[in-house]
C-alpha cells in the first residue's frame, strides 16, 4: 500500500514538472530572426560633375620686376645734390633727376669746345678764301696761254685738299662740343622709367667714377612670375607660343599670402620659353602682372582692402591660369581615378569600368574626358579590384 503510494507521488510530480516546464516554454520571449549579412561589398562613391569653363592650370613661381637697371652715372664727377626720393623703397618717374654731379669742369670742357670751334670757323673761311683766290688765278693763266694751258690744274694749285681739311676741322670741333655738352647734360643722373629704388647707395660729396652703380630701380608698372609647368601642363594653355596680339586673352590670377591672409592679383600668359629647362625638365611660363603695387584684391577669410599690401618683388605665390575650354568634360574626385587612368562608375549596383583620358590633376579634383554622365557616381573607395558587371551596395551615400 505504501508502495502503491509513493508511486503516486512520484507520477504526480513528474507531471507537474512537465506542466510548468510547459507552461514557461509557452510564455517565453520569442527569440528575433535576422536575414543573412550580404556577401556583396560596400564602396564609398562621389558623384561625377560635367565640367563648364577653362580648366584650371596651377603653378607657383617667384615675382620678378619686368624691368631692372643699375643706376650709375655716365661720367665721374662728386656728388653735390641728391633727390630726397632716391632712397630705397621710394616711388620715381621717368626722366626725374635722382642725383646730380659737380658740373665745373665739364662747363670748361664746353667753353674751350666752343673756342676751337670758332677757331676752326676762321679757319674755313680763311681756307675758302685762299681757295677763290686760287681758282681766280688759275682762270686767269690759263686765259693768257690759250691752247697751250693744262686742262687739269694740281688740286693743290686750287687749295682744295686745303679747303676739305678746314672742313673736316670743323666737323671735328662741331662733335668735340656735342661731347663737351653731351658730357654736361650726363652730370644730372635721370630715372628712366617709373620705378621703385632698391640699394641706393648715394651721398653729397661722394666721387663717382663712370659707370659706377649706386642703386637698383624697378620696374613699378608691372612684374612678371615665371611658372615651371610640365609639359602636359602647358599643353592645356591655348596658343600659348602663338600669343602675338592676343596675351590678354589669357587670363591668370596670381595669389600671394601676407600674415596668413590670401590676396589675389590680376594678369594674364605673356610668354612662354622655347626650351625645356634642363633639371627639371619643365616649360617657363611667364605671367604679365600689370599695376603690381597696387593693392591686392581680398581672396579669402580675414582679407581686407584696406591693409591689402602690393605684390612685392621676390614674393613667392601661386598662379592660376585659365586653360583650354573641351568640349565635353568631367570633374571627378581625385580618390575615383583608378589604376591605367580608369574610372569604376556604379548604376543600380552594378560597376562599370571606364577608360579615361585625363586632362589635369588639382588638389582633390581630377579632370577627365571620357563616356561619362553627369550626375552618375564613382568610386572612391572600399574594393581594390573590379570588373565589369560587378554588383555592390553603395547605401545612400552620393557625397562629393
Amino acid at each position: 500500500m505504501r508502495k502503491r503510494t509513493g508511486y503516486l507521488v512520484g507520477i504526480v510530480l513528474v507531471a507537474g514538472a512537465v506542466g510548468v516546464a510547459t507552461v514557461l516554454v509557452s510564455l517565453a520571449p520569442q527569440p528575433e530572426t535576422h536575414e543573412p549579412p550580404s556577401l556583396l561589398p560596400y564602396v564609398n562613391t562621389a558623384i561625377i560633375v560635367a565640367g563648364t569653363g577653362p580648366i584650371p592650370v596651377r603653378g607657383a613661381g617667384t615675382v620678378r620686376p619686368s624691368a631692372e637697371v643699375d643706376i650709375a652715372p655716365q661720367v665721374g664727377g662728386r656728388v653735390v645734390w641728391v633727390d630726397e626720393g632716391f632712397v630705397s623703397g621710394r616711388h620715381v618717374v621717368a626722366g626725374q633727376t635722382l642725383f646730380r654731379l659737380e658740373e665745373a669742369d665739364y662747363e670748361l670742357g664746353v667753353r674751350q669746345a666752343q673756342a676751337a670751334l670758332a677757331a676752326r670757323e676762321v679757319a674755313l673761311l680763311e681756307a675758302r678764301e685762299d681757295a677763290a683766290i686760287a681758282q681766280a688765278e688759275y682762270e686767269r693763266y690759263a686765259a693768257r696761254q690759250g691752247e697751250n694751258a693744262s686742262t687739269k690744274p694740281n688740286p693743290l694749285t686750287l687749295h682744295i685738299p686745303q679747303l676739305k681739311a678746314a672742313q673736316a676741322a670743323l666737323a671735328r670741333e662741331e662733335a668735340a662740343l656735342a661731347q663737351a655738352e653731351l658730357a654736361l647734360s650726363r652730370t644730372g643722373v635721370t630715372a628712366p622709367f617709373d620705378g621703385v629704388v632698391h640699394d641706393e647707395s648715394v651721398d653729397i660729396g661722394q666721387l663717382l667714377a663712370p659707370g659706377q652703380s649706386v642703386g637698383r630701380l624697378f620696374s613699378s608698372d608691372a612684374v612678371e612670375v615665371v611658372v615651371a609647368l610640365s609639359d602636359a601642363d602647358a599643353a592645356l594653355i591655348p596658343r600659348l607660343w602663338r600669343l602675338e596680339g592676343e596675351r590678354q586673352d589669357i587670363v591668370a590670377v596670381v595669389y600671394a599670402e601676407y600674415g596668413d591672409v590670401a590676396y589675389a592679383w590680376r594678369g594674364y600668359v605673356d610668354r612662354a620659353d622655347a626650351s625645356l629647362d634642363a633639371e627639371t625638365r619643365t616649360i617657363d611660363v611667364i605671367v604679365h602682372v600689370p599695376d603690381p603695387f597696387a593693392p591686392g584684391g581680398p581672396a579669402g577669410s580675414g582679407a581686407s582692402e584696406n591693409t591689402a599690401p602690393p605684390l612685392l618683388v621676390g614674393k613667392f605665390v601661386e598662379v592660376a591660369i585659365e586653360g583650354l575650354v573641351p568640349d565635353d568634360y568631367f570633374r571627378v574626385r581625385r580618390a575615383a581615378l583608378q589604376a591605367d587612368d580608369e574610372i569604376w562608375t556604379v548604376r543600380d549596383g552594378t560597376v562599370r569600368v571606364v577608360p579615361v583620358r585625363v586632362l589635369q590633376l588639382i588638389d582633390d579634383d581630377a579632370y577627365v574626358t571620357g563616356e561619362l554622365e553627369d550626375g552618375q557616381l564613382a568610386v572612391t573607395g572600399g574594393i581594390r579590384f573590379a570588373t565589369q558587371g560587378m554588383k555592390v551596395r553603395t547605401g545612400d551615400s552620393r557625397g562629393q
